[in-house]
């Protein structure tokens, strides 16, 4: 698998971003598992993290099959061809894009609390996800930036089938995406460990200050526990070793010796 968890594969994404650190830019995670993946890019870049949130639009009766996505300021994006074939008629599209608005209103005001949003008139947006599956939710988080005044729009993600990075090349000035399998089944499969992010974790990592020197990328604060053996791979060889991860660590210290 490319990436171990979304630290690692944030930590990579945000070697690729790094001619961006002098820019004006604005780091941008969708929730909630793009954030863990934005925060690690944000505290690279020395830029400020916020979130765009959007919601896709399920069909009904198959919830992960995606026929759209709604966004922020009344954003909506419709894949009508996935729409028809569900047979997804209008009274069902507006029963389901009213659920969703209400939960992008509640999620917006939950992740951020009393903190205004980041302004982004004339800026550089850099849109991050965990991974991409249909697009329409990235399509719709291009579109919110935009109309909040983005002067450049950038899409940066671990992991996306190569028709949906073909199919969004035009709805953004850049896009930057390090794994595009030609089997592509779901994003969870680019992961070794693809656990659910809550919404504690956003709110802790948006909390952050990523603009100053103690924003090196860490680990975000994790209540889960590990007691497990592990492989790390060094170049030609494999390294076995053994991980011990306490609820709520501080940090990590990894110890290598020669013997």
């Amino acid at each position: 698998m490319p990436f171990t968890d979304r630290t690692d594969a944030g930590q990579r994404l945000a070697h690729r971003l790094t001619p961006l650190a002098d820019q004006d830019v604005v780091v941008l995670g969708l929730p909630r598992g793009g954030v863990p993946v934005a925060h690690q890019v944000a505290a690279h870049l020395h830029r400020p993290l916020d979130v765009v949130v959007v919601r896709k639009l399920g069909v009904p009766g198959q919830p992960e099959l995606g026929m759209g996505a709604v966004g922020e300021d009344g954003v909506r994006v419709i894949n009508d061809h996935i729409r028809r074939r569900a047979g997804v008629d209008a009274t069902h599209l507006a029963e389901v894009e009213r659920r969703e608005r209400a939960q992008v209103d509640s999620r917006a005001a939950r992740f951020r609390g009393d903190r205004p949003r980041t302004p982004l008139t004339g800026r550089t947006a850099i849109l991050v996800d965990d991974g991409i599956a249909t697009g329409s939710t990235a399509r719709a988080a291009a579109q919110v930036v935009r109309a909040h005044g983005a002067r450049r729009v950038i899409l940066a993600v671990p992991v996306a089938p190569p028709e949906a990075v073909d199919a969004l090349r035009d709805e953004v000035d850049d896009l930057i995406c390090l794994e595009t399998p030609s089997m592509f089944l779901a994003v969870g499969q680019a992961y070794a460990h693809f656990a659910q992010t809550s919404d504690a974790e956003v709110v802790d990592l948006l909390s952050r200050d990523h603009t100053g020197p103690s924003s090196v990328p860490g680990p975000p604060p994790s209540s889960t526990t590990a007691d497990q053996d592990v492989t790390v791979p060094a170049g030609t060889v494999t390294l076995p070793g053994h991980l011990h991860l306490p609820a709520q660590p501080l940090g990590l210290v990894i110890f290598a010796h020669g013997s």
